[in-house]
């Protein structure tokens, strides 16, 4: 299917204008409303270094893009769910370790990974202790034997935010090649376009002919990657503003969880 699809594409770029509509006459209904034979004419006219080769190498950009893109919204969305569900389940426990030692897991949940690497260092806290686990579930009351100091509360603390930032790291991979693309697309579409009309003006200096007609092919193809350029970097800029406020969404998300269970710890373990 993909090798049909490459030699239909590269037997449409052969093509001038009238040919493509004489042999597709639906096109003619459309082409007016997306130039499409403008687009294949000046392909086909452009330069390889300084039309073609760009254009394919903005063509392997969109691809990433858009793959990165399609992917990621799909990670961001199935975080969203499992964090909500995770946070929704963990208020309605009356202890703030229920769900890790009941050995509950929700892995596609940032937050929940920062619950749980805090609770694993509460778990450190209490065997430096010589503590058993059933004193985790210890209410609060007087019949609490293990307690936490406001030092370990700060070693919890600690490993919250580490987590929370590690996540934030893996939330934001693949995001620098988005905006690697949203930045490089214009300017390798710039730099098509200045080379192609750098060669259009060289060619027309050394033919000696200075007349529209002359130029206007080399121009035309010159202006195709400032074009393709554009239209690589508007859906990934598009793209990358969405997915990062999906980030800022989950990381504020990791933050207010990690203030909330080491307030749930300091009312249950720590005594003035």
């Amino acid at each position: 299917m993909l090798a049909l699809h490459l030699t239909l594409g590269v037997g449409l770029f052969s093509l001038r204008p009238q040919q493509l509509i004489a042999r597709c006459p639906l096109t003619a209904s459309w082409i007016p409303l997306f130039p499409l034979a403008d687009f294949l004419y000046a392909f086909r006219v452009s330069s390889f270094l300084s039309g073609k080769l760009i254009i394919f190498i903005l063509f392997g950009f969109s691809i990433v893009a858009w793959t990165v893109m399609v992917s990621k919204w799909n990670e961001l969305r199935r975080a969203q769910q499992a964090s909500k569900h995770f946070l929704n389940t963990y208020r309605r426990e009356q202890h703030p370790l229920a769900l890790f030692l009941r050995k509950q897991r929700m892995p596609y949940s940032p937050a929940f990974t920062v619950y749980e690497k805090a609770c694993m260092t509460v778990g450190i806290e209490y065997e430096s202790r010589n503590a058993v686990s059933d004193d985790l579930f210890a209410a609060g009351g007087a019949e609490a034997r293990i307690r936490l100091t406001p030092m370990q509360i700060g070693t919890v603390r600690n490993a919250a935010e580490r987590q929370s930032n590690d996540q934030v790291l893996a939330l934001e991979a693949r995001m620098g090649f988005l905006s690697t693309a949203v930045s490089a697309s214009p300017l390798l579409g710039l730099l098509g376009t200045v080379w192609g009309v750098l060669d259009s003006f060289t060619q027309m200096a050394l033919q000696g002919v200075a007349n529209l007609s002359a130029v206007a092919p080399g121009i035309a193809s010159a202006l195709l990657t400032t074009v393709v350029g554009l239209l690589v970097a508007i859906p990934s800029s598009i793209g990358y503003n969405m997915l990062a406020s999906k980030i800022r969404e989950l990381t504020v998300e990791m933050d207010n969880f990690a203030d909330e269970f080491v307030a749930e710890l300091q009312r249950h373990y720590v005594r003035e």
